[in-house]
């Protein structure tokens, strides 16, 4: 007996409206709010353009090191006092970093955002930094970068990175740094990175239920003792793209499987084309129903997964394709990896490949953006990357009004298959030899050894 399946067709996206949105400024810092009427519980999330874009030279993962080193004590409480408070509060302080941002948050009922944004802005602003934690946190981390780059990968997307944006550029390493430099950072270092990032007012984003919040208060509270004039968010970051792909050979002896990485530098979040070029790389390769799973995975067997698309910060971006395959298949899956994005690159989208990614992504907004920490991450996203306010309220329209010949452009115009950066990490002894004789490019051995 033969069982045939056909794919069910896209549903229609579920209408979704977004909050008001409001902005204010408050003792020197910046309040984005959103209004949740009768939303019992509250987010505040501060964010501080300290990300690990802002890091020196040679101090990669300074900024993760202190986020985690906010969480040893204030000058005010020691760390166990801080937790019982927090906690009293039924909240945890939840850090984050990316390229562009620090970020801190909390989510409470309402009537107790007041006390636990008071809460945040002590470990942000006034951390005990005790040399001894510093140091503790700063091997842990190293501890775990360690054990974290002994899997396969990590050395794939730093051989990459580096080859799209240059090992000399902080943005052209880990974001996280590796286990050398962070292993390499002092006390000095991290409780200067704080004096001169995290004394700044930043802006404050709050979801939640407005007409039960006092935005004055809780700015208040958020920026009491911060000052600082404002600081050059730098102009977008223009990378060249390379004329010739090249294949970057990280060998891992021994290894049943080879870890591809394929890529080339994208534009920023902020240009004109992310809608169609979002939705041009969920037919390529963001989503199950992606040609390039369903000709790697369905059609080949070559992988249980493979998935690209565009991601972008607030100066630049990058496509990347990432996958696992079995050695033996490591160069038949290179090559009709870069052929199906030649081929979306030369001939587009089509209908119905077009329908099912606008439902999805359309769809995706009623389901993602229902609490208020979503809602708060969505305002960030305004904030980081001077988007208007109705963004997110036209956004689903946006989504489904886009046509084949819009994508298909934005296909043509950002996708460089003659451009990628092949890396593939894997037992060089056993592909080497393949990956020449695909033709693909020059391959060379990563240069970080």
């Amino acid at each position: 007996m033969t069982l045939i399946a056909d794919r069910p067709g896209p549903g229609e996206a579920r209408p979704y409206r977004f909050p008001q949105v409001v902005r204010r400024s408050v003792a020197g810092g910046q309040v984005v709010a959103a209004h949740l009427p009768g939303q019992n519980l509250a987010v505040a999330l501060l964010l501080l353009d300290a990300g690990a874009g802002r890091e020196p030279v040679g101090k990669d993962g300074l900024g993760g090191v202190l986020a985690k080193a906010l969480e040893e004590g204030t000058t005010q409480r020691d760390a166990t006092s801080y937790a019982l408070a927090i906690e009293a509060l039924g909240t945890e302080l939840v850090t984050g970093l990316d390229w562009d941002t620090f970020q801190a948050s909390v989510q409470v009922p309402v009537d107790r955002l007041g006390a636990a944004v008071e809460l945040l802005a002590e470990a942000v602003r006034t951390p005990r930094l005790d040399p001894d934690d510093v140091r503790r946190v700063r091997d842990d981390e190293a501890t775990a970068l360690r054990m974290d780059w002994a899997n396969p990968g990590p050395r794939a997307d730093a051989a990459l990175r580096a080859d799209l944006f240059g090992a000399g550029n902080r943005w052209g390493r880990p974001m996280y740094g590796d286990p050398d430099s962070v292993a390499g950072l002092d006390v000095e270092d991290v409780t200067v990175f704080h004096s001169e990032w995290f004394i700044r007012p930043g802006t404050l984003v709050v979801a939640g239920d407005l007409d039960r919040l006092d935005l004055d208060a809780l700015a208040a509270a958020a920026f009491a003792g911060t000052g600082g004039p404002a600081v050059d968010r730098g102009a977008t970051i223009e990378v060249p793209v390379r004329a010739e792909r090249r294949i970057i050979l990280v060998d891992r002896p021994g290894s049943v499987q080879s870890t591809l990485r394929l890529g080339h530098p994208a534009p920023h979040r902020a240009h004109p084309d992310h809608v169609p070029m979002a939705l041009a790389g969920t037919v390529l390769g963001g989503a199950f129903t992606s040609r390039l799973n369903h000709l790697i995975r369905e059609v080949r067997g070559y992988t249980y997964g493979i998935r690209g698309d565009f991601a972008s910060s607030r100066r630049f971006g990058r496509f990347a394709v990432s996958s696992g395959v079995q050695t033996a298949v490591t160069a038949p899956a290179l090559v009709e990896a870069v052929g199906e994005i030649a081929r979306t690159q030369a001939g587009g989208v089509t209908e119905d490949e077009l329908a099912v990614a606008r439902s999805w992504r359309a769809g995706q907004l009623s389901v993602e953006l229902q609490s208020p920490r979503a809602i708060a991450g969505a305002l960030s996203t305004l904030v980081v990357h001077d988007l208007p306010d109705d963004y997110h309220a036209r956004l689903r329209e946006a989504l489904l009004a886009a046509d084949v010949a819009q994508v298909s452009a934005a296909a043509a115009t950002h996708l460089h298959p003659q451009s990628l950066t092949l890396v593939v990490e894997g037992d060089a002894a056993l592909i080497r030899d393949e990956l020449v004789a695909t033709g693909l490019g020059e391959l060379t051995d990563d240069p970080a050894g």
